[in-house]
C-alpha cells in the first residue's frame, strides 16, 4: 500500500481552484472511485453537498467522472453531512460522497466519503482510490455509462428520521428555540424538525448565497446566536456549523455551552434512564478535565483518544461504546446516528432538559470546567524534539506533581505549524497560567 497522496483524515480538502480542489482533478477523483468502488461490486452512489457557491461546480464533475467509470449517481443537493451518510444507508446505496469543507469559510472545499453503512470508507478502499488516480482515465462504452437522478424527497425523509431520534411522549410545545444554521446545509432541514416537534422557531443564518456559509454565524461564531436567545427571550439557542455536523448551545442567559458541556448532559441523561449499559465516553486530550472527573463521580469510564472526530470514533468502536465527542461541538451519539450530527445531538439535549425538568442553564452546571491555558511556542528547526528534552521533560513533571489530580499538562507539536502547544488546566486558573509558562519558557529555552 502506498503513502497518501489526497486524503487526510476527513476526506481531500483545500482551497478551491487550488491542490486538488478543482473540476480537473475531481474528475478523476470521480473515475477513480467508481472504477475502485464498481469493483467492489457498486453501482450506485449519491452526492450530497453543502452551499457553498463551488458545490455545483465539484458536483458536476464528480457526477461526470463517476458517470465515465459506469456509476449512477443519486443528486440529493444541499444536504447536511450526517444526513448523507443516513441516506446512503436508507436507499441502499453502495457508497455515499459529500462535498463540503464543514466550518471553514465558503473559498474552501472538501470531499469525503461514506462506505453503505453510514461510515467513513475503509482506509484500503481510500488507498486503492489514490493509486487509481495514477493510471488513465478510460471511459467505458456508451451504453454502459451511468446515469444522475436527481432525488426530490431527502430532505423530507431526514427530518422525519431527526424527529424519529426525539422521544415520542415528549414535545417542544412551549418551548422557544433559536435555530443558527451558518448559512450552510441545515437551512432547510433544522428549523422545520423543530417547529414540527412543537417549538417556537427563531431562525438565524438560514439565507445562503453560496457566499455567507460560516460568515459571522453558525457554531464557529456564536455572537449572533447569544444576541438572538437575550433579544427574544428564547429558552435556548442552537448554533450548528456549515455541514451540520457540530453543535454548540446558549442556555436563556446567554451562556455558550460548548461540546464537552452537551457530552456531559447527554451521557448523564443516557446513564440516568439505562441507556448507557455500562459503557464509558469518549473525549480527545483537549476535552476539559472538568468532564472527567464529573464523569467519573457518575461512575462513567472515560476515555480520551487523539483531537479529531475519526479518532474519537475509532476509540468508541474499539470500546463498544456510543457516546463521545469534541469540545468544538463534534457529538457522536452511535445509536442514534453513524457520524456526527449537530440536529440529533442538540435534539437529545433538550429531551434530557423535558426529562429533567430544568433548564439548559442548569444542566449545564452539573460540572465546572477547569480554566485552560495555552501558550503557542515557535521552534525555528522543525526536525528537532524539544518535547523530549531533559529541561522540558522535568518542567512538566513539576507541573504535574504541583497540580496533582486537579490539573493536566499536554504537549504536542502543531500538525500545521512549526509550533509546540502547551496546555495547562486546573482549578486554580492563576496555578494554570503559572505553569503554562514555566513550561512555555522551557520549550522556548531548549528551542532557541
Amino acid at each position: 500500500m502506498g503513502a497518501r497522496k489526497y486524503f487526510g483524515t476527513d476526506g481531500i480538502r483545500g482551497k478551491v481552484g487550488e491542490s486538488a480542489i478543482n473540476p480537473e482533478f475531481v474528475i478523476k477523483l470521480g473515475w477513480a472511485a467508481g472504477k475502485v468502488l464498481a469493483g467492489h461490486g457498486t453501482n450506485k452512489v449519491l452526492i450530497g453537498k453543502d452551499t457553498r457557491i463551488s458545490g455545483y461546480m465539484l458536483e458536476s464533475a464528480l457526477e461526470a467522472g463517476l458517470s465515465a467509470a459506469g456509476i449512477n449517481s443519486g443528486l440529493l443537493g444541499p444536504m447536511p453531512t450526517p444526513a448523507i451518510a443516513y441516506l446512503t444507508k436508507t436507499f441502499r446505496s453502495e457508497a455515499g460522497i459529500v462535498i463540503s469543507a464543514s466550518h471553514n469559510p465558503y473559498y474552501d472545499n472538501g470531499i469525503k466519503f461514506f462506505s453503505s453503512d453510514g461510515f467513513k470508507l475503509d482506509d484500503d478502499i481510500e488507498i486503492a482510490i489514490e493509486e487509481m488516480m495514477d493510471k488513465p482515465m478510460t471511459c467505458v462504452a456508451s451504453n454502459k455509462l451511468g446515469k444522475a437522478t436527481r432525488i426530490n424527497d431527502a430532505a423530507g425523509r431526514y427530518i422525519e428520521y431527526c424527529k424519529g431520534t426525539f422521544p415520542s411522549e415528549l414535545s417542544l410545545q412551549g418551548l422557544k428555540v433559536v435555530v443558527d444554521c451558518a448559512h450552510g446545509a441545515t437551512y432547510h432541514i433544522a428549523p422545520n424538525v423543530l417547529a414540527e416537534l412543537g417549538a417556537e422557531v427563531i431562525e438565524l443564518g438560514t439565507k445562503p448565497n453560496g457566499l455567507n456559509i460560516n460568515e459571522g454565524v453558525g457554531a464557529t461564531s456564536m455572537r449572533s446566536t447569544v444576541e438572538a436567545v437575550l433579544e427574544h427571550n428564547a429558552d435556548l439557542g442552537f448554533a450548528l456549523d456549515g455541514d451540520g455536523d457540530r453543535i454548540m448551545m446558549v442556555d436563556h442567559l446567554g451562556n455558550v455551552i460548548d461540546g464537552d458541556q452537551v457530552l456531559f448532559i447527554i451521557a448523564r441523561d443516557a446513564l440516568k434512564s439505562g441507556r448507557l449499559n455500562g459503557g464509558g465516553v469518549v473525549g480527545t486530550l483537549m476535552s476539559n478535565l472538568g468532564l472527567e472527573l464529573a464523569l467519573n463521580k457518575l461512575g462513567v469510564p472515560f476515555e480520551r483518544s487523539k483531537v479529531g472526530d475519526r479518532y474519537v470514533m475509532e476509540l468508541l468502536q474499539q470500546k463498544n461504546w456510543t457516546i463521545g465527542g469534541e469540545n468544538s461541538g463534534h457529538v457522536l451519539n452511535l445509536n442514534l446516528a453513524s457520524t456526527g450530527d449537530g440536529i440529533i445531538a442538540g435534539l437529545q439535549v433538550i429531551s434530557a432538559m423535558l426529562r429533567a425538568n430544568m433548564t439548559l442553564h442548569d444542566l449545564a452546571g452539573g460540572f465546572d470546567k477547569f480554566p485552560q491555558t495555552l501558550v503557542n511556542v515557535r521552534f525555528e528547526n522543525p526536525e528537532s524534539d524539544p518535547l523530549n528534552s531533559d529541561e522540558v521533560l522535568t518542567a512538566k513533571a513539576e507541573a504535574e506533581t504541583a497540580l496533582g489530580k486537579q490539573g493536566r499538562v499536554l504537549l504536542r507539536k502543531s500538525g500545521t505549524e512549526p509550533l509546540i502547544r502547551v496546555m495547562v488546566e486546573s482549578d486554580d486558573e492563576l496555578a494554570s497560567t503559572t505553569w503554562a509558562e514555566k513550561i512555555a519558557d522551557a520549550v522556548r529555552n531548549v528551542s532557541s
